[in-house]
C-alpha cells in the first residue's frame, strides 16, 4: 500500500456564510452575512492567490449555490466549492445545477458531496433515514448524478432511486465533471470515498490520527482499483510571533461562557456524525485540554460544529505543521479564521508565498507593477525595501 506523497500543496480558503465574528459564541465582534461582505472575502481571496473557497452548507448557512453564483462573476480565477446533497437533491437536477455553475464560471466549480451528520436538521428537510441508508442514498445518488454528467443517458433502478431517461442537454465546462469532494469518518463514508470520489477530506486531527485515516481510505480505494488523494480542513491563528498567535487564540473564546460551551456540546452529542464525535472528543468541552497536538488548537470545536480545530503559531511554525500533514499525503488545505477577511490576508502575507503551492499567488516584489506597496513614507517616497526591490 503506498500513499502517494505531493511535492505540491493546494491551499483553499472559507466564506463564512453562516456568520462571522471577532470572537466565538457571543454576538459581541458579530459581523452580518452579507453580499458586500463575502464579496470581499472571495476577492481578497482571489487577488491574494487562494486556489479557491469552501462554501458551507446546511440551515445554518446561506445556500451555497445561490453564493457561489452571485460571486463567480465578480472574481476571477478562484474557485468554489459548493455543496451537492445526496437525499435533498435528485441527482440530475444535481447534475444541471452543477453543469450550470461550471459553465458560467468557465471551469471553476468544485463539487462537496455532503451526506448530512444531524438527524435533527434531517429531519426538518424531510430526511427520516439512519445513518447508513444515507450512504446508500450517497452511493446510488453519486451512480446516477456521475453518469449524467459524463453524458450518458441514464436509466436507472435502485432502493433509493428510480430515473428514466435520465440526461443533460448541455454538458459541464470540465470533463467528465468538477472534481469531486468529501469527508466523514464511518466506515460507510470510508467505502464511499474508495469507491466514488476524488479527494477526501478529513477534519483536522492530530497527524497521526489523520494519517489512520488516510492508509484505511487507501487501501479501500486500492481495493476498488481507484486513486484517491487527500486535503484537510483547517483554522489558522497566524501572527509574527507565537506568543501575539497563542494570545489571539486565547482572545477569540475570551467572551465564551460555560453554559453555551454546554449547549453547543450538547448539540453535538445528539449527532450521528462520527466525525463530530471524534471533534468533540479531542478537547471534551474543557478549556484546559485545547492544545491536543503541537500547534494543534481545539479551541474552535467549543461551540462550533463540524472543523473545531486552528494551527496556531507563527508563519513558520504554521507552514512547518502544514509539510508535516502534506509528508503523510494531505495535497490540499482548506482554511479559514476569524474574522475571514483579516486572517485572509494575514494568512496570505505571511504563509502563502513561502509554501509549496501548485498554484499562482500575487507577487508584490515586481518591477513593472508600480503601485504603491505598503504607506508611502512622509508622503514624500515608498518603503525602503521596494526601492531595493526594484534598482
Amino acid at each position: 500500500m503506498t500513499i502517494a506523497v505531493s511535492d505540491k500543496i493546494k491551499v483553499l480558503w472559507f466564506l463564512p456564510t453562516h456568520g462571522d465574528s471577532r470572537y466565538l459564541g457571543t454576538s459581541e465582534g458579530g459581523r452580518a452575512v452579507d453580499l458586500p461582505y463575502l464579496n470581499q472575502v472571495a476577492q481578497a481571496a482571489d487577488t491574494l492567490g487562494y486556489y479557491g473557497v469552501l462554501l458551507p452548507t446546511g440551515r445554518s448557512c446561506e445556500d451555497s449555490w445561490v453564493v457561489a453564483s452571485a460571486l463567480a462573476p465578480l472574481t476571477k480565477q478562484l474557485r468554489f466549492l459548493v455543496a451537492v446533497r445526496p437525499g435533498l437533491q435528485s441527482p440530475t437536477l444535481a447534475a444541471r445545477m452543477t453543469a450550470t455553475l461550471d459553465r458560467i464560471s468557465e471551469g471553476r466549480l468544485l463539487i462537496n458531496v455532503v451526506t448530512g451528520g444531524d438527524p435533527v436538521e434531517n429531519k426538518g428537510d424531510g430526511i427520516f433515514l439512519s445513518h447508513d441508508e444515507r450512504y446508500e442514498v450517497t452511493c446510488e445518488f453519486l451512480d446516477i448524478y456521475k453518469a449524467v454528467l459524463r453524458g450518458e443517458t441514464v436509466e436507472f433502478t435502485g432502493k433509493h432511486f428510480k430515473i428514466e431517461d435520465g440526461r443533460l442537454l448541455f454538458p459541464p465546462h470540465q470533463t467528465p465533471h468538477p472534481p469531486l469532494y468529501f469527508g466523514g469518518s464511518s466506515e460507510a463514508a470510508n467505502t464511499v470515498a474508495a469507491e466514488q470520489i476524488d479527494k477526501y477530506l478529513t477534519w483536522g486531527e492530530p497527524p497521526a490520527a489523520v494519517a489512520e485515516k488516510i492508509n484505511s481510505v487507501n487501501a479501500l480505494a486500492e481495493k476498488a482499483g481507484r486513486k484517491v488523494s487527500f486535503g484537510i480542513r483547517l483554522h489558522v491563528i497566524v501572527r509574527e510571533t507565537s506568543e501575539d498567535a497563542w494570545a489571539a487564540a486565547d482572545k477569540l473564546i475570551s467572551k465564551l461562557d460555560d453554559d453555551t460551551i454546554a449547549a453547543a456540546q450538547k448539540v453535538f452529542a445528539r449527532m450521528d456524525s462520527v466525525g463530530q464525535s471524534r471533534m468533540s472528543q479531542l478537547h471534551g468541552g474543557r478549556r484546559d485540554q485545547l492544545e491536543v497536538s503541537p500547534n494543534l488548537w481545539a479551541g474552535v470545536g467549543l461551540v462550533r460544529g463540524g472543523a473545531g480545530t486552528a494551527l496556531v503559531g507563527d508563519p513558520a511554525t504554521v507552514a512547518e505543521r502544514m509539510d508535516e500533514y502534506r509528508r503523510i499525503g494531505i495535497d490540499t488545505f482548506i482554511l479559514s479564521g476569524y474574522p475571514h477577511l483579516e486572517e485572509a490576508y494575514r494568512f496570505g502575507e505571511l504563509v502563502l508565498p513561502n509554501l509549496p503551492l501548485d498554484h499562482e499567488i500575487r507577487s508584490s516584489s515586481t518591477s513593472v507593477n508600480m503601485g504603491p506597496f505598503g504607506e508611502t513614507v512622509a508622503g514624500d517616497h515608498r518603503p525602503a525595501s521596494l526601492r531595493a526591490s526594484q534598482s
